[in-house]
């Protein structure tokens, strides 16, 4: 996925980057995405269509048309301030007459607001600015939009997780942070991240953040094991040789105890949980079970729907009580 395919890029130095979630579309044009011109052919994919996505307010207006012009600053100061929550689409009757007149719309400026390709509310006339916020917040959730965004947010980052693009995810989950600074899934996707990225004491200070009562929270508890589990590995020595001792010696536990800690930073995670079991199986009372306990801050790290996690589970629990 790359940078003008979403909408959510910038930096992710920290979890206040200055990237904003964009509501309405594509961030670098978010007016231009919120607001927009549509015409008698255009019509229905922009208001009927669109409106089964989030209300969507018809301007009908003309260019000789006084309130109109003063309307139209108003409307779209408040649009914008929606945050996606609705859209607004001007028609100029002069040029496309044929909808306003289906319609009935006898007098401008009229606005329609359409919900789910049907018109369900209208005004006339040129309102004040707290009267046209009254009727998008009666029309329209406060926070549909914004939830509907961060969650697309959200999946586009895993989609970027998948794909290997760590730098991308990042600045997505930066992108949500900076709009919920307290949102646990971005907090936890960001730092595995940095993780994966190399940068140990960005993740701890973006784990730092997440809020005490949700310290409990799966992910990021999934996080933080990663973290320990990544300080350990840095303090590990040279893994060639720990496979020389291990070679020379398959009893030297620790070197496979160590050995399974540097395959795990490096993503070979069955191999990782291989050299534990086989610790467990030689010797189970090994570093006073060192091995077991190990294994399982891996399944925290990985997740317990992980194939890996899966696979590594069913072997120890066929070691421990078959």
């Amino acid at each position: 996925m790359s940078n003008t395919d979403n909408p959510f890029s910038g930096g992710y130095g920290s979890a206040a980057a200055t990237t904003t979630v964009s509501y309405g579309g594509a961030a670098p044009a978010a007016s231009r995405a919120l607001i927009k011109d549509t015409t008698t052919s255009g019509f229905s994919a922009d208001v009927i269509a669109e409106s089964k996505n989030q209300p969507v307010l018809v301007d009908f207006w003309a260019p000789w048309c006084g309130p109109c012009k003063q309307l139209t600053p108003i409307i779209e100061k408040v649009v914008n301030a929606a945050g996606g929550r609705v859209k607004l689409v001007k028609m100029n009757i002069d040029e496309h007459p044929a909808i306003a007149g289906q319609l009935g719309i006898q007098s401008i400026p009229a606005v329609i607001a359409f919900s789910d390709g049907k018109p369900v509310d209208g005004f006339m006339g040129a309102l004040p600015e707290s009267k046209v916020k009254e009727f998008i917040d009666r029309i329209a959730s406060p926070d549909g939009g914004r939830d509907a965004a961060i969650q697309s947010a959200l999946d586009a980052a895993t989609e970027a997780v998948a794909a290997g693009d760590m730098e991308q995810a990042a600045q997505i989950y930066s992108a949500v942070l900076a709009e919920v600074p307290d949102q646990v899934a971005a907090l936890a996707g960001l730092a595995n991240c940095l993780i994966d990225l190399g940068d140990l004491e960005q993740a701890k200070a973006v784990l730092e953040q997440v809020p005490a009562n949700k310290k409990d929270d799966a992910s990021v508890r999934a996080a933080e094991a990663k973290v320990a589990l990544a300080d350990q590995a840095a303090k590990l020595g040279d893994p060639v040789a720990l496979e020389a001792k291990l070679a020379a010696n398959p009893g030297d536990h620790q070197a496979r105890f160590d050995l399974a800690m540097y395959l795990n930073a490096a993503g070979q995670r069955d191999e990782a949980a291989d050299h534990l079991l086989a610790i467990m199986k030689a010797d189970r009372a090994w570093n006073d079970d060192g091995a077991r306990k190990q294994l399982l801050q891996f399944f925290d790290a990985w997740g317990p729907a992980d194939q890996a996690s899966l696979t590594a589970r069913r072997k120890l629990s066929s070691l421990l009580f078959s």
